[in-house]
């Protein structure tokens, strides 16, 4: 009887050892990297190894992007990406159908040269968002035509639903980790920095990031 016993204690021991590192493992919360973290597959400009890294939430058809880019981003790059201060990664925000297209055309164009093509669709923005989405991806074709892609490459692009996924992700991890919703967004190192600020706005940040540093 007493081995019975002691035998059934084990088995009680051994049951709560399982059920503990059962709960354990299936209540642990998966690691999610941080947005914060810069990857391989990053558009990026500067210097990888610059103190200080600004991430730009953008939506090719938010004219206040096109602004920024077309304005504010040459100072930066200037003042700070020239002089190795600093790097900027682009991430994707589309807000419509027409921007997802851009997004994922993007994708699918050699990093080397895709920043030229990410300019581009700001300047030429008005020629192709428009309220019709297959005059969009018409003109689309137009721009990406013009650069060497074949139709079947274009159509192959935006049937990609892996490209699709990846950046619709990458917008809610966005959304979820510091609230973004609106473009342009700037995480500036930890500094959330909303709108199409004036570069007075990114000078002081950098600025002051870069006198603790130091």
């Amino acid at each position: 009887m007493k081995k019975i016993k002691n035998l059934f204690s084990l088995n009680i021991i051994c049951l709560f050892i399982i059920s503990t590192l059962l709960v354990f493992f299936i209540l642990k919360p998966a690691y999610t990297a941080s947005v914060l973290e810069v990857n391989e597959n990053d558009l990026i400009i500067g210097d990888i190894n610059a103190p200080i890294t600004i991430i730009e939430y953008a939506s090719l058809s938010c004219i206040h992007c096109k602004d920024f880019h077309a304005n504010t981003l040459p100072q930066i790059i200037k003042e700070y990406v020239d002089t190795k201060k600093v790097k900027i990664v682009f991430r994707d925000f589309p807000l419509n159908y027409p921007a997802l297209m851009g997004s994922m055309l993007l994708q699918c164009i050699e990093k080397n040269i895709r920043y030229n093509y990410l300019s581009a669709l700001f300047i030429l923005q008005s020629d192709w968002v428009k309220k019709d989405n297959e005059v969009s991806k018409n003109e689309l074709f137009k721009i990406m035509q013009t650069g060497g892609m074949t139709k079947n490459q274009f159509d192959k692009c935006l049937n990609n639903q892996d490209i699709e996924q990846k950046i619709l992700q990458g917008l809610m991890d966005a959304q979820n980790e510091f609230k973004i919703r609106t473009t342009p967004s700037f995480l500036i190192n930890d500094n959330f920095l909303e709108g199409n600020k004036p570069f007075k706005d990114f000078k002081n940040i950098i600025n002051k990031i870069l006198s603790n540093i130091e």
